[in-house]
């Protein structure tokens, strides 16, 4: 029987993921590879909506990469490619523009955000088209469903929106994808504001615990995170932020029930609790970090990876872009 199509992917924006990627994105990758036909992408077109150092975006594409297969996803079993690498991508957003919406585009909550933040000279056309790109990403690949965070689930309705009006208008020619986020278990927080998602652009690296840092980094952060001075471990979000974040890491991490680890530290402070958190994370990343280092020690091997999953990839896309060419009348090229 053949398996629903999966498409997702994220930027390489830094050296290193960190947990929040790990537990709220490639956990689920990793699973849902055996129940989908699962294609992840690096999302390096979309990194350059914000100003790269070009020798440091090809050296994170790598090592993004590289931390996909060493969380588990298996490029004998999904599809793992570099989205620069297709050329399909900007060749069909550029069509997906062209029925687009001015205001419909100045409606996505990240733009209006970001171009708040940053101010309307500093905000680039790129980034006001992004959601018209990840568009693309997805219809490109008939993909049925999307796992994406909470805050990408407005561009995913956007994809959904503009999907359906291609086929009103040109005929049937993109499956419509469904969102799928993850559960509430799946948010992680900084450790040292946890009422922030752990983020790669965080003011603070403290907060922030990385797949490629050394162990002995990481378990000094995670003692030092910020709990409160009720003393009692307890899963209680409103009141005690910072150990309820904690404990969701501790059970994504161990597979135990968050009540299962509360009594486990039932009259116990946080010291040995954290002491423990540490050496859960330690045990789980530290094969993480020994096999995306060694992928990263031999670079020809990786990129030998990524261009044949990019083959197979574009074999895909570059069927779907031929059906949207013929649909809007462009004239093809003859040989």
């Amino acid at each position: 029987m053949t398996k629903p199509r999966l498409f997702s992917g994220m930027q390489p924006s830094a050296d290193s993921l960190h947990l929040g990627n790990f537990i709220g994105a490639l956990l689920n990758w990793r699973d849902m590879q055996e129940e989908y036909d699962a294609i992840y992408c690096v999302v390096d077109l979309h990194a350059i909506t914000v100003d790269q150092d070009p020798k440091q975006l090809r050296e994170a594409t790598r090592r993004t990469a590289a931390q996909y297969i060493a969380a588990g996803i298996d490029p004998s079993k999904s599809i793992l490619f570099v989205q620069s690498h297709v050329h399909a991508h900007p060749e069909l957003a550029w069509v997906l523009n062209n029925i687009t919406g001015f205001g419909e585009a100045s409606r996505m909550t990240q733009f209006k955000d970001k171009s708040s933040r940053y101010g309307s000279d500093k905000t680039n056309v790129g980034l006001f088209t992004y959601p018209i790109l990840m568009a693309a990403d997805i219809l490109l690949y008939d993909a049925e469903v999307v796992p994406v965070g909470e805050d990408q689930k407005q561009h995913v309705e956007l994809t959904r929106d503009l999907g359906e009006r291609f086929n009103a208008r040109f005929g049937r020619t993109f499956v419509i994808p469904e969102p799928v986020i993850p559960k509430e278990t799946g948010r992680i927080y900084d450790l040292q504001d946890p009422t922030s998602k752990m983020s790669k652009s965080a003011a603070s690296e403290k907060g922030v615990v990385w797949l490629l840092d050394e162990p002995a980094a990481n378990a000094k952060k995670i003692k030092s995170a910020t709990t409160d001075s009720i003393g009692v471990v307890q899963y209680a979000p409103t009141e005690q932020p910072g150990i309820s974040s904690l404990l969701t890491i501790y059970s994504a991490l161990s597979g135990r029930a968050v009540d299962d680890i509360v009594n486990e530290y039932a009259g116990r402070q946080y010291g040995p609790f954290k002491a423990g958190l540490a050496e859960v994370v330690a045990q789980t990343l530290g094969p993480i970090r020994a096999r995306a280092l060694e992928l990263l020690d031999d670079p020809a091997e990786l990129d030998r990876i990524l261009a044949d999953s990019a083959e197979r990839a574009a074999a895909i896309a570059d069927a779907t872009v031929r059906k949207v060419y013929d649909a809007v009348g462009f004239l093809p090229r003859r040989a």
